[in-house]
């Protein structure tokens, strides 16, 4: 008998982050995930939209870059490494994107061409429409359990909230389903 309220064969939890790679806001909000990822390992799955937007000049380049990136097998480190960068992404363009690339050990040639071919336009686009059908404006903006949270004009409870939202689809029977 399992006493466990959680069912850990149910899917995981989705939490969906519009998040735009040149957004001090999303860098900022980095610490919350990166805690709710230690709290709810596999059971939390966090999913990077993109969101870019129009003030930030690289912001588009960068989402085409992190989708290379999870071609490569690394989406979460590079999404990080260039959020702490965005300010030099703002000053230097996207050289940074390469760069980042490279010292993440990534093909950064092949991040270089996918930025002239233009290969995850697709994603990027797709990602950006559905966060408008949904009423995204800003980032960073969460989407867990049918309900959106913006962060874009302040953070403060927002990982409170998650993991309530969380925990309740949690223990739901079948889990997240």
């Amino acid at each position: 008998m399992n006493d466990s309220t959680t069912d850990r064969t149910a899917p995981p939890v989705v939490l969906d982050v519009w998040c735009e790679l040149q957004c001090p806001d999303c860098h900022a909000a980095l610490d919350d995930l990166r805690a709710l990822r230690a709290r709810y390992g596999d059971r939390l799955e966090v999913r990077l939209r993109h969101f870019p937007l129009e003030k930030h000049k690289h912001a588009y380049a960068a989402a085409q870059a992190a989708e290379e990136a999870v071609e490569q097998g690394k989406g979460w480190p590079y999404a990080e490494a260039v959020l702490a960068r965005t300010a030099e992404l703002a000053a230097k363009g996207e050289r940074v994107l390469i760069d980042t690339a490279r010292e993440l050990g990534l093909d950064a040639e092949e991040f270089d061409t996918a930025l002239i071919d233009g290969r995850h336009l697709l994603i990027v686009d797709a990602d950006q429409a559905e966060g408008k059908a949904i009423g995204v404006t800003g980032t960073p903006t969460y989407v867990i359990g049918g309900e959106r949270l913006d962060g874009g004009k302040s953070q403060d409870g927002l990982r409170e909230r998650i993991e309530e939202i969380a925990d309740r689809l949690l223990a739901e029977p079948g889990g997240a389903a």
